[in-house]
């Protein structure tokens, strides 16, 4: 029925196929030409001195072999029995194959009740281009799963229960639990203090209440940045008034649980880490780097004002940040396949000790708060390019570098979309072993190297590539100075204020709402209240747009018609932007004009 077995050689390994297996030897192998019910599968492969092959269906491994462990002889052999007769067979065992995989399929897509469905960091961010351009990902605000959900919960109680004392911090942390059956007694009052962070204490009663709700958290020997041990100085030395100020501060035009849901996948889903980072960042916002209060308050034009200064450290940190901004070494400008702005740094025009650390700091800051500005939903990340082109020992800089990575891993999370490293030299290999040492796994992990446009063109369209880069765009930077009088309606105290306390009002609303929606979760009236908060978020990011004005100095964007009227954004206008309305010229400032 079968031909003889024929000795193959044992010089290289051969490989057979089944339905849903590969089996690859390295042996001496035999081969079985084909039968007449087996055209289509023309050689079956078996490792000398092997009796039984566990990696093969029983179907396909029921061929005895007898004596071939010290013997490449064949004429030892019985000829083989194989079960498979027919094609009836074929089709049954490939129906069965199919079946046994869709049970396996649909198993793995709908996990059993209660089984954890977190995600973190990396599988939340490593989606396809097409997927984040055409809806919301997954773990934003209106795609989480009830597991999601419950830990934005939880943050938010924990959030909200910040200058309470013991009794209301229990309570709310009662209240996060509505499955677990607890029934306030009869003559029991309803609570009416509201947890929130608008209480005012002494420093006694702040220090009690800081205790009660950091008793739990403990330093797990993972803090990189010493997180935990800023929360817990953050939570001694400031106010709850001063924490919520600068979390809504933080929250400008983005929806309140966004910004939340950053710090919770930045720490893979766990509720106290991703609150002990938000307390620290918000600590290094408002002391350490005054972000709202200086850097975006000032802006370039008070850069500008600071170069004039008398003193030497003012004058000196103006000149810099200026310099910074007039050379083009760093830009927005453009979006990728993904929607998501881009930074482009021109690493060749940066020299180690040409700007100070503090300038260089404090420029950095800016950048990314500003390219937080063009940011609106479902896009919630930037892609940074950095242009190797020219790059030389003389443009590196370590100490800038750590800085950045500390902002997006400590500071900003889940910030980074794509990090391009274009051109890169042969030099760079060595440096960038010593970068990629500094960067978390999941930020590495963002990190693509291109080397002409064809490759560049996986993430950002031809058309949006710049002519310097080989790309399309006719476009280049060219930074427009300020303008007397640009932002005068930051000097409109009454009108800022008035406008300020629309907004505590609001604020004030969607805490409220948060707390129903806390304790209301899993009933009936869960939705509703879910409803009243997106309504709520929509209103705040309205109200914000009409407040920033008299809150952020102009910048380049703002002057180039890139920022809009009610945070509209155009980086590709059609018409040019307005002309200012105090009658002042705009005036341009190129790369070649900088020394």
């Amino acid at each position: 029925m079968l031909a003889s077995l024929k000795p193959q050689s044992s010089a290289l390994p051969r490989i057979i196929t089944f339905p849903q297996r590969v089996l690859t030897t390295t042996s001496r192998y035999y081969f079985v030409p084909s039968s007449s019910h087996f055209e289509r599968r023309t050689l079956v492969e078996l490792p000398i001195g092997r009796t039984n092959c566990n990696l093969v269906p029983s179907k396909f491994r029921r061929v005895r072999t007898h004596g071939l462990g010290q013997s490449s002889d064949p004429s030892n052999l019985k000829p083989p029995r194989v079960l498979l007769q027919s094609r009836v067979d074929f089709v049954a065992l490939s129906i069965a194959v199919f079946f046994i995989c869709l049970g396996f399929g649909l198993q793995y897509q709908q996990p059993a009740p209660g089984a954890s469905t977190n995600t973190d960091p990396l599988s939340s961010e490593s989606l396809s281009l097409e997927t984040m351009a055409s809806g919301m990902p997954p773990g934003r605000p209106g795609n989480l799963t009830p597991d999601q959900e419950e830990k934005l919960r939880k943050l938010w109680n924990l959030i909200l229960s910040l200058g309470e004392d013991n009794a209301t911090a229990d309570g709310a942390a009662a209240s996060t639990a509505p499955s677990e059956t607890s029934t306030p007694g009869k003559n029991e009052k309803p609570k009416k203090k509201r947890v929130s962070l608008f209480n005012r204490k002494d420093k006694k009663e702040e220090g009690a209440s800081s205790s009660t709700v950091s008793s739990h958290i403990k330093d797990d020997g993972e803090d990189k940045y010493g997180q935990t041990k800023q929360f817990l100085e953050a939570l001694a030395s400031q106010s709850p008034e001063a924490l919520r100020a600068t979390i809504w501060s933080m929250v400008k035009h983005d929806h309140p649980d966004a910004l939340a849901l950053r710090f919770l996948r930045a720490r893979k889903w766990d509720v106290d880490k991703a609150f002990v980072m938000m307390i620290s960042t918000m600590n290094w916002r408002l002391t350490e780097m005054k972000v709202d209060e200086e850097i975006m308050k000032n802006g370039e034009a008070g850069a500008l004002e600071a170069s004039k200064s008398a003193d030497a450290n003012t004058k000196k940190l103006g000149q810099d940040f200026m310099a910074q901004a007039r050379s083009g070494k760093t830009f927005i400008h453009g979006i990728d396949k993904a929607g998501r702005p881009i930074c482009m740094v021109r690493v060749r025009m940066h020299r180690q000790g040409e700007q100070c650390e503090e300038s260089l700091e404090k420029y950095t800051v800016f950048l990314i708060e500003t390219c937080r500005m063009v940011l609106a939903p479902p896009i919630d990340t930037a892609t940074i390019v950095f242009d190797m082109t020219g790059f030389s020992m003389a443009n590196m800089d370590y100490t800038p570098v750590k800085f950045m990575i500390k902002c997006f891993e400590a500071n900003y999370p889940e910030s980074l979309g794509a990090v391009l490293v274009h051109k890169a030299p042969w030099v760079f290999q060595g440096i960038w072993k010593i970068i990629k040492g500094w960067l978390d796994p999941v930020v590495a992990s963002k990190v693509h190297f291109t080397n002409n446009v064809k490759e560049m063109e996986e993430f950002i369209p031809t058309s949006h590539i710049l002519k310097e880069l080989d790309g399309q765009e006719d476009w280049d930077y060219k930074y427009v100075e300020p303008v007397a009088g640009e932002n005068d309606k930051m000097k409109d105290a009454a009108a800022r204020d008035a406008l300020l306390a629309g907004r505590e009002e609001l604020i004030s609303q969607y805490e409220e709402a948060t707390l129903q929606w806390i304790k209301e979760a899993g009933t009936d009236k869960e939705a509703g209240i879910k409803a009243q908060r997106d309504e709520l978020a929509h209103k705040l990011r309205d109200d914000y747009w009409k407040l920033d004005p008299y809150l952020r100095a102009k910048c380049v964007l703002d002057r180039t018609g890139v920022i809009r009227d009610g945070g509209n954004v155009e980086f590709y206008p059609k018409t040019a932007p307005a002309v200012p309305t105090n009658g002042a010229t705009n005036v341009e400032t190129s790369a070649d004009d900088v020394d």
